[in-house]
C-alpha cells in the first residue's frame, strides 16, 4: 500500500443522498467512525451527489441531522460531490493526455451481448478502443472509459483477505465518465479520497469487486492506494442487500437501540450502555477488527426489518 500505513489514520462515511440513511447505512458509518477514532485518527463526511438526477431533495439534510442526533462528528466540513466536477475533469484530461482514456460511443442495450464476468457484470469487448466504429460515429452521446490493458489488480482487504482481479477478462476498459457527462463513481471516489488524503476505507462488502478498478485508476493518475476494509451488508429476509431500492426501513429517532444492534451486527464486543455518551465511549474503546466477521453479508437484526 502506498504509504497509507505510515499517515495518520483519515477515514471517512460517504452516503449517496438518495433517500434517508437505514441500518445497512449505519453499520457503514459505526465501522468507519469507529475505526478512525479507535486509531486516533480523523473522520470526514462526504455526499456522494455526482449522480444528480438520483439526488432526492431534503435527502441530505436528513442524513446530515440523522449522523448528528446519534452522536457521529465530522472532522471537517462536509464535502459534496457536486461541487467537484472541476477536479473530476482534470483527472480525465490526465488520463486522456497519456493515452490512458477514449471515447466510447456504445449504448446499454448494444453492451448486453457483452459476456458477463464472475460477479454478474458485463464485460466491455473493446468496441471503440481503436476508434469509434462507422456506423456509430455520428452519435452525439459518448462515454470516456479507462484503458485497464493486461492490468492484474491485487490487494489484501483487512478482513475479507486477499483479492486479485484480471481487469481485461473480468471487466474490460470501464467508463470513467459517463454519457451524459457526469462523472462515474469509479473515478470520482478516486479522486475524493486522493484529495482528502484518506488513508482507510471502511464500507460494505458489496463494493468489494469494484475496488480493484478504483486500484487502478489510482495506479494510472500516481495516488496513494488506501486500506480497505470491507464489512458485511446487511441484508433482508429475501436476501438482497437493505437498500432504498429493497424499500429498507429508515433508522427511528432513538439512536441507542439501533446503534447496539449495529454493534452486535458487527460482533464486537459486547456492553449494555445506559445512554448515547455511554455507547460511543465503549466503541471506540472496544472496537476490534479483529472480531468482525469474514463474511461479505449477514442477515439484518428483526429491528430493521420491522415496518
Amino acid at each position: 500500500m502506498s504509504g497509507a500505513a505510515s499517515a495518520p489514520t483519515v477515514g471517512r462515511f460517504a452516503p449517496s443522498p438518495t433517500g434517508p440513511l437505514h441500518f445497512g447505512s449505519l453499520v457503514a458509518a459505526l465501522a468507519s467512525f469507529c475505526d478512525a477514532r479507535a486509531a486516533g485518527g480523523r473522520w470526514l463526511v462526504r455526499i456522494e451527489d455526482v449522480d444528480e438526477p438520483r439526488a432526492v431533495p431534503g435527502a441530505e439534510r436528513d442524513i446530515l441531522d440523522t449522523l448528528a442526533r446519534y452522536g457521529f462528528a465530522a472532522d471537517g466540513p462536509v464535502v459534496r460531490q457536486s461541487e467537484r466536477d472541476a477536479l473530476y475533469a482534470e483527472a480525465i484530461a490526465a488520463l486522456d493526455a497519456r493515452g490512458l482514456a477514449y471515447p466510447c460511443a456504445c449504448t446499454r442495450r448494444e453492451l448486453e451481448a457483452a459476456p458477463l464476468s464472475p460477479t454478474g457484470e458485463r464485460v466491455y469487448p473493446g468496441t471503440c478502443r481503436q476508434g469509434i466504429p462507422v456506423d456509430r460515429v455520428t452519435r452525439a452521446r459518448r462515454s470516456i472509459r479507462v484503458r485497464v490493458d493486461d492490468a492484474v489488480v491485487g490487494f489484501v482487504d483487512r478482513l475479507q483477505g486477499p483479492q486479485r482481479q484480471d481487469l481485461a477478462r473480468e471487466v474490460g476498459d470501464f467508463v470513467v465518465r459517463r454519457s451524459d457527462g457526469l462523472a462515474a463513481y469509479q473515478l470520482a471516489v478516486v479522486v475524493d479520497d486522493a484529495e482528502q488524503r484518506v488513508t482507510h476505507v471502511v464500507r460494505g462488502a458489496d463494493l468489494l469487486a469494484s475496488t480493484p478498478r478504483q486500484i487502478h485508476v489510482q495506479r494510472v493518475l500516481g495516488l496513494a492506494t488506501p486500506a480497505y476494509l470491507h464489512v458485511p451488508i446487511a441484508i433482508n429476509a429475501s436476501g438482497e442487500k437493505l437498500s432504498k431500492q429493497t424499500h429498507a426501513r429508515a433508522l427511528p429517532d432513538d439512536p441507542l437501540p439501533a446503534l447496539v444492534a449495529a454493534w452486535r451486527f458487527l460482533e464486537q464486543p459486547d456492553a449494555a450502555p445506559a445512554t448515547l455518551a455511554d455507547f460511543w465511549a465503549h466503541a471506540f474503546a472496544s472496537w476490534s477488527p479483529a472480531r468482525l466477521p469474514p463474511v461479505a453479508m449477514l442477515p439484518a437484526p428483526r429491528m430493521a426489518l420491522a415496518v
